[in-house]
């Protein structure tokens, strides 16, 4: 099961009904955050979650809105008694952004493991769970990210019997273990089937509609994707900021063909993003407006 949360949905500044922009995900006791603008710490208690067991953070881009509450949260992390490393990723100049932030919070009982994006690799991977980061078109450098959860094919005991694959060795099979004994190799490729479609989140935001956005948002379970306007006569005013409209957006998520669209990063000025999504459902029917504290838990889907 992988756990997802909208934490603030805002965009340039935090307003008193909507927090800025930050996504937490949660997979077998990994717990990522995707951005830490202003007022995540309140969303995350507002959620009943807490900052102390983070492993990870990625950052979009090193605009305020998406980083300027790290240094509180590292403070918070510190003063509930983490030892444990923290990996931050992000852009290129991450050490030197981080850094500067920590002037304001320059001791910490844990180390910092700063990671900057390489785009031919994955920038995190721990078994079936995988970080991918993909370029997007801001005025500034700035990624979109893929979360993905790998799933094994089944494990076909009728073919083990059939091989005389010995029972003490099914387990080890199933989990990626090559076993030898008395002469013979067994490998799991002998006795798995081809893999099952796992689960994949997209998150992008910041950035105006690219084919770049659609190959790595391909099939994706859930698209979370900036809308920074919902009236489409303020399209010039998101080319020229290097932003999207709601329906830009939705013509991303079906072309992607996504399975679910959640919408986030509003401006300030937007007050009810549900008043514009007849429109976006028109293009894509299964978009939602995302809100502060949006959550799903995705789970595989039976054969």
């Amino acid at each position: 099961m992988l756990d997802i949360c909208l934490l603030g949905t805002g965009g340039m500044m935090p307003l008193p009904y909507r927090w800025l922009t930050a996504l937490m995900a949660r997979y077998n006791g990994k717990s990522i955050l995707i951005d830490c603008g202003e007022g995540t710490q309140i969303a995350m208690k507002e959620k009943g979650w807490s900052a102390k067991p983070i492993d990870i953070i990625c950052f979009t881009h090193f605009h305020a809105d998406h980083i300027s509450g790290l240094p509180g949260m590292l403070l918070t992390m510190g003063n509930a008694e983490r030892t444990e490393p923290l990996t931050i990723i992000g852009p290129k100049g991450l050490t030197r952004v981080v850094n500067s932030l920590r002037v304001i919070a320059p001791e910490l009982p844990f180390e910092l493991q700063l990671r900057e994006i390489d785009e031919e690799n994955p920038v995190y991977e721990e078994g079936e769970l995988k970080i991918e980061a993909f370029r997007v078109n801001h005025n500034v450098p700035c990624y979109g990210y893929n979360i993905t959860v790998a799933r094994k094919g089944r494990f076909d005991a009728e073919h083990a019997r059939e091989l005389g694959i010995p029972l003490k060795f099914w387990n080890r099979l199933q989990h990626g273990e090559t076993v030898a004994a008395d002469g013979i190799t067994y490998t799991p490729d002998m006795v798995m089937g081809a893999p099952r479609k796992g689960l994949k989140v997209t998150y992008c935001t910041d950035t105006r509609p690219t084919d770049g956005i659609v190959k790595h948002a391909r099939g994706a379970d859930l698209f979370i994707c900036e809308g920074m306007y919902g009236e489409e006569d303020k399209i010039g005013k998101a080319r020229e900021n290097k932003h999207m409209t709601f329906r830009e957006a939705a013509t991303l998520a079906a072309e992607a063909e996504v399975a679910e669209l959640w919408l986030t990063h509003y401006s300030p000025s937007l007050v009810r993003a549900e008043d514009f999504m007849n429109d976006v459902r028109r293009i894509f029917p299964r978009a939602s407006a995302g809100r502060d504290g949006m959550s799903v838990e995705l789970e595989f889907k039976e054969d």
